[in-house]
């Protein structure tokens, strides 16, 4: 058995290996992008749609920093959709009025579970843009934010954009954690999205045209399920407009948004992404996520497995012991190859010094996560969603 396990190890270690380096060469194939200095000839009209529940603490730095922008007033609008909230995010959203601000508020009975979807769907039907960009109600974003996505979209004639979202950290473990994490969905995102081998994206920083969301139904078809208002969509997109899809690799447009503040709400986000991974038409993202699914249940097997037969002779667990140890230490490696250049972007450096001591608390909760967002449940907002 340990042979086995050694072997198949070895293999999906190989293909995780080779996938990682793709990555990480096609991460540093994607053109900079900086937006021409100067007006442009004719300002797209955008309409910024933020779904929000129980955001009261976050959405006037929100707003903020979308209301500040420097893009013409006329030319961009703020939709904030209040999802039943119980505090005052629809209170204090309505003071931003006199700054292109709209709150509209989804019914009591929205008669779905997938609210996100119907929050977006709902304020599109209500867009005075001919862009729409998504973001959420605990995100920040910088002042060109607007300006640089206009000028990429006409440079470029792109139906979807996937851009940047970086976590703030206060330092705490669990939150220097979700940063790299996040800092490698992020690197991966734009590999895959450059090379057009599987859309990837997230609705904290996404655009679309309103022609495009139309021409594919919106969320028809994906609106009985919970989450994937984003790669859901953006997959539909993809498949009417396979060359119109682009990621914009630009620091003007990092957003940046709040890691969970506790464990069980991280668990509870990840479960949630997971929960849709059986979802996506696009096989390709589903061959990617099982192969690193099963190369992290590996890991976690040969460790377990040693412990098992710790009181037989060394000869028996020695060398399954030696082979995860080389096996994560190689892991670390190709991964670092890949997250170097990826955290240059996001000026965090400094967090890679970190990244070995998280490979074990990785392993687990990629385990976990993925098995709880297949047959499992969460809370999300205070609902809880099977």
């Amino acid at each position: 058995m340990m042979v086995t396990l050694i072997i198949v190890s070895l293999l999906l270690f190989t293909c995780y290996a080779a996938l990682i380096i793709y990555y990480a060469l096609s991460w540093r194939s994607i053109p900079p992008f900086t937006a021409a200095t100067g007006t442009t000839e004719a300002w797209p009209v955008i309409t910024v749609i933020i779904p929000a529940r129980n955001e009261a603490a976050n959405i006037a730095a929100c707003l903020n920093s979308v209301t500040q922008q420097r893009y013409p007033a006329h030319a961009f609008e703020i939709i904030v959709v209040d999802d039943n909230s119980t505090d005052a995010t629809a209170a204090i959203a309505r003071q931003y009025g006199n700054k292109n601000v709209r709150v509209i508020a989804l019914p009591q009975d929205a008669g779905t579970q997938a609210h996100k979807k119907k929050a977006i769907e709902t304020a599109i039907g209500q867009s005075a843009g001919d862009i729409i960009i998504t973001t959420d109600a605990d995100c920040t974003v910088p002042p060109l934010w607007l300006a640089t996505i206009a000028a990429f979209y006409q440079h470029t004639g792109a139906a979807c954009i996937a851009m940047p979202v970086q976590f703030t950290s206060n330092g705490s473990p669990l939150q220097i954690f979700q940063s790299l994490d996040f800092m490698t969905l992020q690197g991966i995102t734009g590999a895959s999205v450059h090379q057009r081998i599987h859309s990837m994206c997230n609705g904290a920083n996404f655009m679309y045209t309103k022609k495009a969301f139309e021409t594919v139904n919106g969320f028809e078809g994906i609106n009985h399920i919970a989450s994937g208002d984003d790669m859901l969509l953006m997959h539909k997109i993809y498949r009417q407009y396979p060359d119109k899809v682009f990621f914009l690799k630009s620091k003007a447009v990092i957003v940046q948004t709040q890691p969970q503040p506790t464990l069980k709400a991280f668990f509870n986000q990840r479960i949630r992404w997971a929960s849709k991974a059986d979802k996506y038409e696009d096989k390709r993202i589903f061959a990617v996520l099982l192969l690193v699914y099963l190369f992290n249940v590996a890991l976690l097997l040969m460790p377990i497995v040693c412990l098992i037969n710790f009181n037989n002779s060394s000869t028996t667990y020695y060398p399954l012991f030696m082979a995860w140890l080389f096996l994560l230490l190689l892991k670390t490696v190709v991964e670092l190859f890949f997250l170097y250049p990826v955290a240059a972007f996001f000026n965090n450096r400094r967090l890679l010094w970190w990244f070995p001591l998280a490979q074990s608390f990785h392993i687990l909760y990629t385990v976990i996560a993925g098995w709880l967002g297949r047959f499992g449940r969460y809370q999300w907002k205070g609902r809880v969603v099977k």
